[in-house]
C-alpha cells in the first residue's frame, strides 16, 4: 500500500523538485511519531499491568487472625492441609513490624504491640474461593479470608483509566499531526503555484496534481515516522532495562505482549497513511476552491 502511494514515473519525480527532504515536515512528523509511540507504549504497559495484576489476584487470598501471631505456625499447617490451597506463605512478624513502623513511626516496632497472624495463600486452579473461605473460617477461630482482588480493584481501575487516557492522547497527537500535514501541504501548494498553472495548461487533472503532492508527503512521513519510531524504540528499551525490577511487582510477567509490540511497530505505517490521505484531501480541496 505504501509503495502505491510513493510510486511515480521519472517525469513525475522531476515535477516538484525531486525527493530531497528540505522542509521541516519530516522532522515534525518524526517528533510526532516519537511522542505517539512512547505514549502508546505507556498506555499498553498500563493495560498490561492491570491485566496481569487482576489475573494474579484472582487466585490469591490472605488469611488474617487478629492477635494470633503466636499461632501463625499452627494456622499455616492447617492451611497446608486444606484441600484446594496450592501454596501457603506466612508473613514474617519482622516484615509486619517494619511495615507498621513506616506507617506509625517507632511505636509500630514496639514489642508489646500485638500483631495478627497473616498468611498469604494461592488457590489451586478451579478451586471454589467461597467454599474454601467458609471452611477456613470454620476451622480457624477468628480467621478472616480476604481476597486480594478486592484490595487491588482500585489500583486496577486506575491503571485502566490511565490506559484510556493514553489512547486519547495518541488520538490528539494524531490530530495535531494531521493539522501539521495540512499546513505543510498548503504551504507547498502555494510555493508550486506556477508549476501547477503549467500543468493545468498541458491538461493535468486535479487528481494527477494531488498525486504528486501526496507522494512528497508520503516520503516525508515515511522517513520522519521511521526515524521517530526507531528513536522511541531505543528510549523504550533503555527504560525497560532501567525499570526491569518494577515488573517484579507483577510476578515478573511481561507488560507488553507480542501483539502490543506489533501495534507499536505499525504506528509509523499508520502515520504515513494518515498523512498521505490528509495531504491528498487538502490538495484536492484547495484546487477546487481555486476554480
Amino acid at each position: 500500500m505504501i509503495g502505491a502511494l510513493i510510486a511515480a514515473s521519472p517525469a513525475e519525480r522531476r515535477m516538484l523538485g525531486g525527493t530531497q527532504f528540505k522542509g521541516p515536515t519530516p522532522y515534525v512528523l518524526a517528533i510526532m511519531t516519537f511522542v505517539m509511540v512512547v505514549i502508546a507504549a505507556a498506555g499498553l504497559a498500563l493495560a498490561g499491568a492491570a491485566r496481569v495484576s487482576a489475573a494474579a489476584a484472582d487466585s490469591r487470598f490472605s488469611v488474617q487472625v487478629a492477635g494470633g501471631a503466636e499461632r501463625q505456625s499452627e494456622i499455616a499447617a492447617t492451611l497446608r492441609a486444606t484441600p484446594g490451597i496450592a501454596a501457603v506463605r506466612p508473613v514474617a512478624q519482622g516484615d509486619m513490624r517494619a511495615m507498621l513502623e513506616r506507617w506509625l513511626g517507632p511505636e509500630g516496632a514496639a514489642a508489646d504491640l500485638p500483631l495478627p497472624a497473616l498468611v498469604d495463600v494461592d488457590l489451586a486452579p478451579g478451586a471454589d474461593p467461597a467454599g474454601i473461605g467458609t471452611q477456613i473460617e470454620r476451622q480457624i477461630a477468628g480467621a478472616q479470608f480476604i481476597a486480594h482482588r478486592e484490595a487491588l480493584a482500585p489500583l486496577t481501575r486506575a491503571l485502566r483509566s490511565l490506559g484510556l487516557i493514553a489512547v486519547l492522547l495518541v488520538l490528539l497527537v494524531a490530530a495535531a499531526t494531521a493539522a501539521a500535514v495540512v499546513l505543510a501541504t498548503l504551504g507547498a501548494l502555494t510555493a508550486q503555484r506556477s508549476t501547477i498553472d503549467v500543468m493545468y495548461g498541458i491538461g493535468a487533472t486535479d487528481a494527477q496534481i494531488a498525486r504528486l503532492f501526496q507522494r512528497r508527503i508520503a516520503l516525508d512521513a515515511l522517513a520522519g515516522g521511521t526515524a521517530g519510531a526507531v528513536l522511541a524504540g531505543i528510549v523504550l528499551l533503555l527504560l525497560a532495562g532501567t525499570l526491569g525490577g518494577w515488573s517484579e511487582g507483577f510476578g515478573g510477567a511481561a507488560l507488553l505482549r507480542p501483539v502490543d509490540i506489533a501495534l507499536l511497530a505499525l504506528l509509523p505505517i499508520a502515520g504515513t497513511l494518515l498523512a498521505t490521505l490528509v495531504a491528498r484531501q487538502a490538495v484536492l480541496r484547495s484546487l477546487r476552491e481555486r476554480l
